[in-house]
């Protein structure tokens, strides 16, 4: 018998909400495929995420690094302690932008969806460029406000202005006055750094489909308050749009993903020359995981709900596309609600839902762990007994 080199197998999962993060889901994949293929199987377990809750923790699980802490302010300006994370070359730094303009850390006190801003994200910021990262992504997601990102570059030191030279107000509510900008006090390594921003929802700026109809009821935003911090946020994209040549607002307020966390892009674009990209397309580069695929012999990923939305920009949707063809792709899941069929013809393997009868949300939530544990062990069984070990993959990769 040729001795075969022990398979590879990645486990790259996002977070199953409510239940466990992307790291345990992680471990209890690998324990499982272990289990089924062999304790000689090389385990690459990489924790993913789409860019909005959960991201900042499972780049520093994929980095082994720590959080760090900044004195920062929320949404409605109190002081508060923010999280954020610096690669291990301390080459890039993370930002998760709700830990400055989250809305569950305003929510002790009534929502006020036209003063609150993202002033405490770029005090998170401003700490990662005092330190000298040289790329900056910040995910974005569950914000409270709906400002342009104004709050943030004023953070950096720019100057949002009223016709009058007076300070436009802070948020969402002030917008609508703001005239002209004036960036001659921003931090000097602003506009030297890279920014990435990741984007979670194809929203455009402005409009039906726009920032603040969408999400603005979601911040507390009646029919009012909507229609003033729409025209706000049309108002920021002309002006922002004068200040560069090539610039065209109405690009602006039609780009999807602009209308992302109150439309935080925007002045990140316009004046930083910041990218957009699907969120979990940015993890994937960030922790390396179109390298880790090349090798894999078996990949495992999955989520708490497997749908057409899976599909289309989530964690799942990233590793599918990056997957090779002769690898199997295995997604263990809460629930899934794809057919056989539609998961065949987004090249996934096998999907396998963690519970093996009826059973509660609760229930599974408590047993999460194990469940997915016991879903890869199955998953990896069949394929095993399906002829479509890793070692035959392996004879076809290594020999």
């Amino acid at each position: 018998m040729p001795d075969f080199p022990p398979p590879v197998i990645v486990v790259a999962p996002d977070s199953f909400k409510g239940s466990i993060s992307a790291a345990g889901a992680a471990a209890a994949m690998a324990r499982g495929a272990r289990f089924a293929l062999g304790p000689d199987a090389e385990m690459i377990e990489i924790p993913m995420a789409d860019g909005g809750e959960g991201t900042l923790d499972a780049l520093l699980a994929a980095w082994g690094r720590p959080p760090l802490l900044v004195p920062a302010t929320d949404a409605l300006g109190r002081a508060k302690m923010a999280r954020y994370g610096i690669s291990a070359d301390g080459r890039i730094g993370i930002i998760e932008a709700a830990e400055g303009n989250g809305l569950p850390a305003v929510s002790d006190v009534p929502l006020q969806p036209l003063r609150a801003d993202s002033y405490g994200v770029g005090t998170i910021a401003r700490s990662l460029l005092d330190e000298g990262v040289e790329e900056i992504l910040l995910c974005i997601g569950g914000s409270a406000s709906t400002d342009g990102g104004t709050g943030l570059l004023s953070a950096l030191g720019v100057r949002f202005l009223e016709a009058g030279g007076a300070p436009a107000a802070p948020g969402g509510g002030g917008l609508a006055k703001i005239s002209t900008v004036d960036t001659s006090g921003l931090h000097p390594r602003a506009t030297a750094v890279k920014w990435r921003v990741a984007v979670d929802v194809a929203n455009p700026l402005c409009g039906s489909h726009g920032a603040a109809a969408v999400f603005g009821p979601q911040k507390g935003a009646g029919p009012e308050d909507v229609a003033l911090l729409d025209a706000g946020l049309a108002n920021l994209a002309r002006v922002l749009a004068a200040l560069r040549p090539d610039a065209d607002p109405d690009t602006y307020l039609a780009t999807p993903g602009f209308g992302a966390a109150g439309g935080l892009p925007l002045a990140l674009v316009a004046l930083l020359g910041a990218e957009t990209v699907p969120g979990a397309e940015l993890v994937a580069d960030a922790v390396g995981l179109q390298a880790a695929l090349a090798r894999a012999d078996v990949i495992l990923t999955g989520e708490g709900c497997l749908d057409t939305q899976s599909l289309g920009g989530k964690v799942v949707d990233a590793v599918r596309r990056l997957a090779p063809a002769a690898s199997p792709l295995v997604v263990v899941a809460g629930t899934v609600r794809l057919s056989a069929a539609e998961c065949r013809d987004a090249g996934i393997t096998t999907a396998v839902s963690l519970a093996r009868g009826p059973a509660t949300l609760e229930e599974l939530t408590e047993d999460a762990e194990l469940l997915i544990e016991d879903a890869a062990a199955r998953a990896c069984s069949g394929l095993a007994a399906a002829g479509r070990s890793p070692r035959r993959f392996g004879l076809a990769k290594h020999a």
